[in-house]
């Protein structure tokens, strides 16, 4: 079985987000999948998604204040800058991060490890809701 479909996370002000259970939400059709595979898409160049710790929130802090340091606004060498000081950066940590993540479906529910989630990096200062597309292969 295949099946696509598209949705919006609500909007979140800039930083990493665990946003495993509204995606869960936005897919009740996880439970009918006894072995699968799900890819969720994120069609923004802002925006990235990724897997990461899900029970210490200083982890999504620490990946914040990380990835700033990393990828700095106003760089003197950036050409893009008329969206404002935080887009050419948001640009590039959305390319390191990815676009993309795949997570197994095992019984009807994400096969994650006990300590994983899947994150929203939101890099814009006010990026507004992110729209996502999710394909679930399984049977």
């Amino acid at each position: 079985m295949w099946k696509q479909k598209t949705f919006n996370l609500r909007a979140r002000p800039r930083g990493f987000h665990l946003v495993t259970e509204e995606v869960v939400q936005h897919l009740p059709e996880l439970r009918d999948i006894n072995v699968g595979i799900l890819h969720l898409f994120i069609q923004h160049t802002s925006a990235s998604l990724t897997l990461n710790e899900n029970a210490d929130p200083t982890v999504r802090s620490d990946m914040e204040a990380h990835f700033n340091e990393f990828v700095p606004e106003r760089a003197p060498y950036y050409q893009h800058t008329y969206e404002g000081d935080d887009d050419m950066p948001a640009h590039i940590k959305a390319s390191i991060l990815g676009a993309s993540i795949t997570v197994p479906i095992t019984n009807g529910r994400l096969a994650t490890g006990t300590w994983q989630g899947i994150y929203l990096g939101e890099h814009r200062d006010h990026g507004g809701s992110r729209r996502l597309v999710a394909t679930i292969q399984g049977e």
